[in-house]
């Protein structure tokens, strides 16, 4: 079993959380780059996910990691597959804040079991988790309760033989490698991991995209618009945008 790593869970003020849980993920991905000051934030998924809920809200919260496997049964003695899989239980319930379970499945791309459905949702769920993201299996779907969104890299009919392989350490899940207590913004688009260093900027940084994307959208969306509307809307566009 991976020891947990140590990590500074950052404050997450109250509205600055209802904030990250109404805008979807590439804008929080954008505004990331404008408290930056620069473009090449690259701390996202890679590839496309599959949400059991598409029409969720996003899913904000720090992270509570752990791998697993079921490709093949476990090697090591049934109490101990047992006993670990309360211990990763226990650790789920844990942390500050809202949290977000990350499981990273040791068996990519050759996932085949269904960790995510009907009941480890209700479990996850009533532990007080917001949702979770893994690169592995979900299942039951339509069975799963739609106000805990799971972001899955596939979808299956098998539990295989799965079972907790590491809890607490870092996981890599569809390109993103997550460590225990990183802030994480997900949605149908995908995930990503929220600097602490940004969060004193993000809220600021978020309404300013929804400014300079007005530049575009407005006249766009506005009657007469053409090629001459277009070339100068897109002039004050550049010079606003990160």
């Amino acid at each position: 079993m991976r020891e947990e790593e140590a990590n500074v869970v950052p404050e997450l003020s109250d509205d600055l959380l209802a904030l990250l849980r109404s805008v979807d993920t590439p804008t929080v991905c954008n505004a990331i780059e404008v408290a930056q000051g620069r473009r090449g934030f690259g701390r996202f998924t890679r590839g496309t996910m599959l949400s059991s809920c598409p029409e969720a809200a996003p899913v904000v919260g720090f992270a509570r990691t752990a791998r697993i496997a079921g490709l093949a049964p476990p090697t090591e003695p049934v109490e101990v597959i047992r006993a670990r899989r309360m211990a990763y239980f226990r650790s789920m319930a844990g942390g500050t804040g809202p949290t977000v379970a990350v499981i990273e499945d040791d068996d990519f791309p050759n996932c085949v079991a269904g960790w995510w459905g009907e009941v480890h949702v209700a479990v996850h769920k009533g532990l007080g988790l917001a949702g979770a993201v893994t690169n592995g299996v979900m299942r039951d779907l339509g069975a799963m309760e739609d106000d805990f969104p799971v972001l899955a890299g596939s979808i299956g009919p098998s539990h295989g033989f799965v079972h907790v392989t590491g809890i607490g350490g870092p996981v890599t899940v569809m390109g993103l490698r997550v460590c225990q207590g990183d802030l994480i913004h997900a949605d149908r688009h995908g995930a990503l991991v929220i600097p602490n260093e940004v969060l004193p900027r993000l809220g600021w940084a978020i309404g300013k995209v929804a400014e300079t994307e007005a530049i575009i959208l407005g006249p766009a969306r506005a009657p007469g618009f053409d090629i001459d509307a277009l070339e100068a809307a897109w002039a004050r566009f550049e010079t606003a945008r990160t």
